[in-house]
């Protein structure tokens, strides 16, 4: 009889050796004539302990973390068939505190399950949202995603029910469900954790979505900096499609709903809806102009669902759990949960999902452990590079759309950096500007001309001169920009420099900044 072992084949956990780990354990147990079954699945998200290692002991799985290949002969020799006792032993992966004072709805079959088996997804719980959302209906479906009070999980935090609902009421004998997975934002990783550890649970949302609004075609922009993304991605859905889980009449229910996987080609921009939409009909990566909205004229021209990964991902059990339940996590509006993703100067990083309502603070000390420096925060980006920099001041603010709205913030996609002390603000508030002159798609001028003259003036004030009239010149430009720009690439650059401006001025004292 084998025993089972589970290394992770996920981008975070190879870049740290995992796939050398693999090899090490396999070529070990066929030199000491043990009998393994290697599974490669997916991160639990636990990043700060890849690669991590699961050895299957009776009905536990029991953890070893960091592993290196040199770990693998004392490992064995310890024991590690049977889950004995060794430095890298951490427990059972069940009673892992940062996994388990999380609140997984979206998350929790990455790390559990092989990605690539259909086999494996079915037995846990696999398709039994699209089996029932066929069972109840469309409207039954859009109805329950708006009790559940789901809103967009790529960063502009819309009512999913909203897009759907108006698709569905759209007359068209066409539509299209477009699956945004152009995960470009700084320190976020959360929709490549679901692609990699479990690509079924987003291709099972992208079917009810299709289902619900009478879609018969789904697309995945996915970005080109995600090559093990694509891998399995791909070969995810080549394995649902034989399965019979994709294609013409699915699973003999009159239902048919097929997807392609399209690779974006590095702009960030094309995170942008409409952006994504021109990309995906082959077309340069520009925003478009609103109205019409993509929920009534999107991709080629038709009605179309534009949500990103983590949404389409949150769907199944919602179907399954009922709305009501989904809705009773959070706070006020902010209803469910998100995938926080730790990341920076953090000493655990890795992603924690949890309800909103928790604040900074204890996701940032509780489950990230302070800053990896030990350093104490200086600033704190939450939502990608046009999220503001908070300062520890505001670390006891609950994550929650509405509370960061009133500090001037956002909460995005959920990507947490985390800066100790020695950051220098103003060079941070320099590259704000210098990333949009960078990636604007050059269509507006606000957003065009804006960020490049918002490098030139931010120069100004660090090299000291007319430092006061160079200020009130920056904050006139974050206006103009702000409320002239026709996305949020122009709209949102001004929310980081406004918030260096208010919270870390000394820093435009000299070139160094702090200096500490």
């Amino acid at each position: 009889m084998s025993t089972r072992i589970y290394v992770p084949r996920e981008t975070a956990a190879i870049s740290v050796g995992a796939d050398e780990v693999a090899i090490a354990i396999a070529r070990h147990a066929k030199e000491k004539g043990e009998k393994i079954e290697l599974v490669r699945n997916g991160s639990w998200g636990a990043t700060w302990l890849e690669p991590l290692v699961e050895v299957v002991v009776g009905e536990q799985r029991i953890a070893y973390g960091n592993v290196e290949p040199g770990d693998i002969p004392s490992m064995f020799a310890a024991g590690l068939l049977s889950g004995g006792e060794h430095a890298r032993r951490i427990g059972p992966t069940k009673e892992i505190a940062y996994l388990i004072k999380q609140d997984r709805w979206t998350f929790w079959r990455c790390g559990l399950i092989n990605p690539l088996s259909v086999d494996d997804f079915v037995a846990h719980k696999g398709f039994a949202g699209l089996t029932k959302a066929i069972g109840m209906g469309q409207q039954s479906v859009i109805d329950a995603i708006r009790k559940s009070g789901l809103r967009g999980r790529g960063g502009a935090g819309f009512p999913a029910a909203i897009k759907w609902q108006t698709v569905a009421d759209t007359a068209a004998e066409q539509k299209y469900v477009a699956c945004n997975a152009d995960e470009g934002d700084s320190g976020t990783f959360s929709d490549r954790i679901m692609m990699e550890s479990d690509p079924l649970g987003l291709v099972e949302g992208l079917l009810i979505a299709g289902f619900a609004v009478g879609a018969s075609k789904g697309y995945i922009y996915l970005r080109s900096e995600y090559p093990l993304a694509h891998s399995i991605l791909t070969r995810a859905i080549v394995a649902a499609r034989e399965a019979g889980w994709l294609g013409d009449n699915i699973q003999g229910t009159g239902f048919s709903f097929d997807i392609d996987v399209h690779l974006g080609a590095g702009s960030y921009v094309c995170g942008e809806e409409t952006a994504m939409l021109e990309s995906l009909e082959g077309k340069a990566g520009v925003i478009r102009y609103k109205p019409p909205l993509p929920a009534i004229a999107g991709l080629f021209g038709k009605p179309t669902v534009v949500n990103n990964v983590v949404t389409l991902a949150s769907v199944p059990n919602i179907i399954n759990l009922g709305g009501e339940k989904y809705a009773g996590y959070g706070v006020n509006r902010s209803t469910g949960t998100l995938a926080f993703q730790l990341a920076g100067n953090i000493k655990r990083g890795g992603l924690v999902e949890k309800a909103f309502g928790l604040s900074l603070r204890e996701l940032i000390e509780d489950w990230g452990g302070g800053t990896a420096s030990g350093r104490p925060i200086r600033a704190v980006q939450v939502g990608g590079p046009l999220g503001a920099y908070i300062p520890a001041e505001h670390l006891d603010t609950p994550l929650d759309y509405e509370a960061f709205l009133g500090i001037g913030a956002m909460i995005g996609h959920g990507g947490i950096v985390v800066f100790d002390d020695t950051a220098d603000m103003a060079q941070q508030a320099r590259f704000t500007m210098e990333f949009c002159a960078l990636e604007s798609c050059g269509k507006c001028t606000p957003c065009r001309i804006g960020a490049v003259r918002g490098v030139e003036v931010i120069d100004r004030m660090i090299a000291d001169e007319n430092r006061d009239a160079n200020y009130e010149l920056l904050l006139e430009l974050c206006d103009t920009m702000e409320g002239a720009s026709l996305c949020a690439m122009g709209g949102m650059t001004p929310y980081p420099v406004r918030s260096v401006l208010k919270y870390f001025a000394e820093d435009f004292a000299s070139s160094e900044g702090t200096g500490k």
